[in-house]
C-alpha cells in the first residue's frame, strides 16, 4: 500500500500541489496588475517600483524568524491561517480600488504584509512537501510543483491580470483574495500529522541554530553560497535586461516580452525533464553542467547581437534554473532533519534574495559607468570563479 500510494505521490500531495496551482494563479495576477495599479495612481518610476520592493523587504528583514515559528507551529495550519489573512488582505485593497480610495501607501502595506505571508507560507510549504511523499519521490513531487508554478504564475497568469486590471480595477486583487481562500481549504483537506512542539530555546539561539546546520553541511553550505554570488551576477545583468533587449538586440516592446517568454518555455521543458535527467545523468553532473550553462548564458549574450541566439540561450538557460532549483529543494529536503527545515530553508532563501537585491542595485551603475554588456561579462567571470570554487564540493550531490 505504501508504494502504491508513493508511487501515486499521494492524495495528500495532491493537495498541496493544487493549493500551490491556484496561489501562484493568483500570485502573478496580482504581479502583473500591482504595477499597472500604482501607475494609474502616479507617473513617478520610483512609486511603482516601490511597490515590488515593499513585497520583497520581509524577506531582507524578517526571513530568518519566519524560518524559527515555521519550525515550532503546526505547519499546515500555519499556511492555513496566512493565506486567509493574506486574501483579507487583498479584499481590503480590491474594496478600496473599487471605491476610489486607494492610496500609494495602503498599496505597499498590503503588498508589505504579501511579503510577510510568503516568508511564513512559503518556508512551511516548502517544508511541508516531504511529509506527504516517500523522499524517493520528492524529485518528482518538485517537478510537478515547478511545472505548475511557471504556467501559473509566469506564462497563464501575467496576461489575465493585464486583462482583468482593464476590465475592473479591482477584479484581479479580489481574484487574488479568492485563490488564497481556496488554497487554504485545499491545505486544510490535507490530513498528515503536523504538529510541532515550542523549542524551549530564544528565537535568536534557533536562528543561530538553523545557519551553524547549515554551514556544517558543505553540500548544502556551497549551493546556498554559490546560488547567492550567483544571484548577484545574475540580477547584475538581468536589472537592466529591458534596456539590453533594446539597445543591443534592437528589439521592440512586443519583441522584448517575446523574448521574456523564453524563459518559461525552457522552464516548462525543464520541468517536465527533470525526474529523467536526474535519473539518466544524477544531481552532480547537473548541477555542474548548470553552472557552464550559467557561464555561457553571460557570455553569449555579452557578446551577441541576434534576437534568436539570445532566444535559444534563453531557452538552454530556462531547462537549466528548473532543473537547478528541483535538484536544490530535493537535497534539502532529504538531507536536512524535519525538525530544522525551516530554519534551514530561511538562511537558504535569505542568501538568495539578498544575493539578488545586491545584484539588481549594482546593475544601474555598471551599465551607467562603463557599457550595456558589461554586467554580462562582469557575470561571465563572476560564475567562472564560482565554478571554479564549487567543482569539487558538488561531487557530494
Amino acid at each position: 500500500m505504501r508504494a502504491l500510494k508513493s508511487a501515486r505521490l499521494g492524495a495528500d500531495f495532491s493537495k498541496l500541489w493544487t493549493a500551490s496551482a491556484v496561489s501562484n494563479v493568483g500570485d502573478g495576477i496580482t504581479m502583473a496588475a500591482g504595477p499597472l495599479l500604482v501607475a494609474s495612481l502616479t507617473s513617478e518610476p520610483a512609486l511603482v517600483a516601490g511597490a515590488a520592493f515593499a513585497q520583497q523587504l520581509p524577506w531582507l528583514i524578517i526571513a530568518l524568524i519566519s524560518g524559527v515559528y515555521v519550525d515550532r507551529l503546526d505547519r499546515r495550519r500555519l499556511i492555513i491561517a496566512v493565506n486567509i489573512l493574506r486574501g483579507l488582505a487583498l479584499a481590503v485593497l480590491a474594496a478600496a480600488v473599487a471605491t476610489s480610495t486607494a492610496s500609494i501607501p495602503l498599496i505597499y502595506l498590503v503588498f508589505f504584509l504579501l511579503g510577510v505571508g510568503e516568508t511564513l507560507a512559503d518556508t512551511a510549504f516548502s517544508a511541508l512537501v516531504p511529509a506527504t511523499v516517500a523522499p524517493e519521490q520528492l524529485t518528482r513531487a518538485n517537478s510537478r510543483m515547478a511545472t505548475t508554478s511557471i504556467l501559473g504564475n509566469q506564462i497563464l497568469a501575467k496576461p489575465l491580470g493585464g486583462w482583468l486590471f482593464a476590465i475592473g480595477a479591482a477584479l484581479p486583487f479580489a481574484a487574488d483574495a479568492l485563490t488564497f481562500l481556496v488554497a487554504a481549504a485545499l491545505t486544510s483537506a490535507v490530513r498528515i500529522p503536523t504538529a510541532r512542539s515550542t523549542s524551549g530555546d530564544s528565537v535568536r539561539e534557533d536562528i543561530v541554530a538553523g545557519i551553524r546546520w547549515l554551514w556544517r553541511h558543505r553540500l548544502l553550505r556551497t549551493l546556498a553560497v554559490t546560488m547567492g554570488v550567483a544571484n548577484v551576477a545574475f540580477c547584475a545583468a538581468f536589472a537592466i535586461f529591458a534596456l539590453y533587449a533594446q539597445q543591443r538586440l534592437g528589439l521592440t516592446e512586443v519583441g522584448y516580452g517575446l523574448l521574456l517568454t523564453t524563459f518559461g518555455v525552457g522552464g516548462l521543458a525543464g520541468s517536465a525533464l527533470a525526474p529523467r535527467l536526474r535519473e539518466r545523468f544524477g544531481a552532480k553532473t547537473l548541477l555542474r553542467g548548470g553552472l557552464i550553462v550559467e557561464i555561457l548564458t553571460h557570455a553569449i549574450l555579452a557578446s551577441t547581437t541576434e534576437p534568436l541566439v539570445a532566444a535559444g540561450i534563453l531557452i538552454v538557460f530556462g531547462i537549466h534554473s528548473v532543473n537547478w532549483g528541483i535538484i536544490v529543494a530535493t537535497q534539502f529536503q532529504q538531507a536536512v532533519p524535519d525538525e530544522l527545515r525551516g530554519r534551514v530553508g530561511s538562511v537558504y532563501a535569505l542568501t538568495q534574495v539578498s544575493g539578488a537585491a545586491a545584484g539588481s542595485l549594482l546593475s544601474g551603475l555598471i551599465a551607467q559607468a562603463v557599457t550595456i554588456t558589461t554586467p554580462f561579462w562582469a557575470a561571465t567571470a563572476v560564475m567562472t570563479a564560482i565554478a571554479m570554487v564549487a567543482w569539487r564540493p558538488l561531487r557530494a550531490a
